[in-house]
């Protein structure tokens, strides 16, 4: 089992803001782990770190070995992220972006189908991002997010939008893949944690409060839920 994943005295400022706060974390290929906490926590801005779309104030990042302050292409090919909101092209047709992305990706024909059909986004392909709703929209920027099977997955969000049984398929999609790969879901979900995740990280104030198994996290803060675990480490 290799280290996909090294955080180091990670810290993230936005003027008198500390949204990421001397955040220190390893993981692990195999394992799925959500991240939790309230709107505020530094969960979407640390993700964003680790992709590479902000640079920390301090600290380290470093993608299968490799940090990636050295903007190194190949680290960046390590990653898969799927952020929030789904900024996608709107002018375009699903199936003219996902082969634009591919085709930036070096990806084959063969895998863009493969991932059309994982994702079930087939009977969209035509239709311009624009029109699309926001359940669709969230599918093609998750197609788009695995389009080169990175080794490490950042999906902040990942079942925002969806129906129940939409959000059921792309769940069992996160718990296939995370065999093979390392995961993060940034959520507001407890359940979504409770049913997929092999690790729960609870952030607030910029800050690790937990990380452990569902059942570490109980035992330790003597709760017989994830809600009121979640309510105890996070003030809420």
């Amino acid at each position: 089992m290799y280290t996909s994943l090294e955080i180091s005295n990670l810290t993230k400022r936005f003027d008198t803001i500390t949204a990421v706060d001397n955040l220190n974390l390893t993981a692990h290929m195999g394992e799925i782990v959500a991240l939790l906490g309230p709107n505020g926590a530094g969960k979407s801005t640390l993700m964003n770190m680790i992709a590479g779309y902000l640079a920390p104030t301090s600290g380290s990042i470093k993608v299968i070995g490799q940090d990636i302050a050295d903007k190194q292409p190949d680290c960046k090919q390590n990653i898969g992220f799927l952020p929030e909101g789904s900024p996608l092209y709107p002018d375009m047709q699903v199936k003219s972006f996902l082969r634009y992305m591919a085709e930036l990706r070096g990806v084959s024909a063969n895998r863009l189908n493969e991932v059309i059909k994982l994702s079930k986004i087939d009977n969209v392909l035509t239709c311009k991002i624009e029109t699309l709703s926001k359940g669709y929209l969230r599918r093609v920027g998750f197609a788009q997010s695995i389009l080169s099977d990175p080794p490490l997955l950042l999906l902040d969000e990942p079942t925002d939008g969806l129906d129940p049984n939409q959000k059921e398929h792309i769940r069992k999609l996160i718990a296939d893949m995370g065999r093979k790969k390392t995961i993060f879901i940034s959520t507001h979900l407890l359940e979504e944690a409770e049913t997929i995740a092999t690790r729960i990280i609870v952030i607030a104030h910029g800050q690790i409060k937990a990380d452990g198994t569902l059942k570490q996290i109980l035992i330790q803060n003597n709760c017989t839920s994830l809600q009121d675990a979640f309510k105890k480490l996070t003030g809420e």
